[in-house]
Formats: structure tokens, sequence, C-alpha cells
């Protein structure tokens, strides 16, 4: 065996538990936090973070949260929480008593946050079986990404850490890996990143050079999108909503952008909200932005 493996689990009783529960099915992956991370203070602040995030959100329902692994499993917190954040409806049952139905109620859960988070299959760092195991890091996870997107001012505690060991059962034992992961943001690197470029420089030096960039931008935007019967005549207001952004996304790039993907007239700020997200999210897989934007 692995000697690895063993060092990874610091309680015998630990290493004994995990081997007799056959967690893992021959050819399987599974990814696990450390027991030696498990007492993080970094981790346990995100863990009491998100827990009152969520318990302050459906404080209203009368639904309160006491342990992520334990309480979200089943996929009634995730229905009601998605329901209050996104307005999303879930044609799902609100109670699923029997471990098939959870597991279907899981399925078009996460299915409904990948179509809203824009991610493929590849991008998620959770499943439904791996939710449905309890597991922590999968479940931080899901609910790291579902704050960032829905609610993107939240101060959620950076540079949250956890040592991780992903084991495989192959045909000549238990093979593993260690690494470190990184759960919220680096800060330190977000930071390196944002140093003042052209505009900010123009913002603080040449503010009377500004209306002649904003007058030259407008003209821009306007020779692009004034193909589609649209006119801009204010870069504040107009592009307030994000939808002459992901237009002229299109525009620029020439492709045509799904409407069903974003929201032509929005009606609400979290409307507004998921065209800007996803006019950055583009930005960001196009090569054209590598430093943070407040899509607020």
């Amino acid at each position: 065996m692995d000697p690895d493996f063993l060092n990874a689990f610091a309680q015998p009783s630990t290493l004994t538990q995990f081997l007799t529960e056959d967690v893992i099915a021959k050819g399987e992956k599974r990814k696990l936090i450390k027991p030696t991370s498990s007492n993080n203070p970094k981790l346990e602040e995100l863990k009491l973070f998100l827990t009152d995030w969520i318990n302050r959100t459906l404080k209203e329902e009368h639904i309160v949260v006491k342990s992520l692994e334990e309480d979200l499993y089943d996929g009634l917190v995730l229905h009601h929480l998605l329901e209050n954040l996104g307005s999303l409806k879930l044609d799902v049952d609100k109670i699923a008593l029997t471990e098939k139905k959870q597991r279907q109620k899981l399925s078009v859960i996460l299915e409904a946050v990948a179509k809203c988070l824009q991610l493929e299959e590849s991008q998620l760092k959770w499943s439904v079986e791996s939710i449905l195991a309890k597991d922590l890091l999968s479940t931080l996870h899901l609910l790291v990404a579902i704050a960032k997107h829905f609610e993107p001012t939240l101060a959620l505690p950076p540079n949250v850490q956890v040592e991780t060991i992903t084991i495989e059962t192959t045909s000549g034992g238990l093979k593993t890996s260690n690494a470190v992961e990184y759960i919220t943001e680096n800060k330190e690197n977000i930071e390196a990143q944002s140093k003042d470029d052209a505009f900010d420089e123009l913002f603080s030096c040449a503010p009377d050079k500004l209306d002649a960039v904003k007058k030259a931008l407008l003209q821009f935007v306007d020779q692009h999108v004034g193909k589609l019967g649209l006119n801009v005549k204010d870069i504040e207001s107009q592009f307030s909503d994000g939808v002459i952004f992901l237009l002229l996304i299109g525009q620029l790039e020439g492709y045509f952008l799904n409407l069903r993907n974003f929201f032509l007239t929005p009606a609400s700020t979290m409307e507004m909200l998921h065209n800007v997200n996803l006019a950055l999210e583009l930005l960001a897989e196009g090569g054209l932005l590598n430093f943070p934007v407040n899509s607020e």
C-alpha cells in the first residue's frame, strides 16, 4: 500500500474506518481533505461564514443549518437557497426521503447551478455523488461558486486552502497523490494582478482627456452595434444591464449569443448581474481579461 496514504491519516481509527467502509470502487478516484487540514482556522472560518450566510438567507423560511455536509446532502437546503437567491423555480419535490429521490433532486439542482454559472461538466468541482456522500470539499466548492455568482459583493474569507489527497484504486492497490487546493481566491495573487493600467492612469492623471476618450469609445461601440439597429449615447447607463456589452462582444468576436443564455430585456438587478457576469466570463475565456472586475 502507498505509504502516503497511510501518512495522510493521523488517527489509525480514521484509516480503519475508511478502508472498511469501501468508499472507493475499483477504478474510481476520490479527492479528500486531509485530516491534518480539518482543524485549519481559515477552513473553520469559511465553514462558519457559509453557515451563517445560508441561515441569514433562509431565515424567513425557518431553515437552520448546523453542519454543511450533514444538512445539504439531500438537496432540500440547496433547493430553497437557489429559489431565494436566483428566483429559480425547480421542478422537483421539496422533500426527498429516499436515496433515489435525493439523487434525482440533486441532479436537477446541480444542472440548474451549472447552467446559471455557465460551467461545462469538466469545470465542475462537485458532483451529485460527492454531495450525496456528504463530501466537505465538494460542498464548499459548490457553496462558494453559488455565493460568488448570486452575491458577488459577499466578503468571503480569502486565501482558504486545504491539503488534499486523491485516492485511486488500481490493480496494484491504492494509489495516492497529494496537493494543496484553494477553495476561495488567493487575495495576494489578485492584488498583484490589479496594478494600474492605462485607463487608471487616465482617470488619475489626465481627467481633461477623459471626455475625448469616452467620445472615441462611443463611436467605436456605435460602429459595431449599429449594425443591429442600436444606438449608444451614454456609456455608464446603457452598459449597466450588460445587454450592449454582450451584443458588442458577439459582434467583435463574430459569433451569435443564444438568447436563452442572457436576458435581452432584464427586469431586475439579478438579471442585470447575470448579463454582466456572463460578459466578464466571455472576456476571461477569450484571454482578454486577466484581472478581477466587480460585476456590480
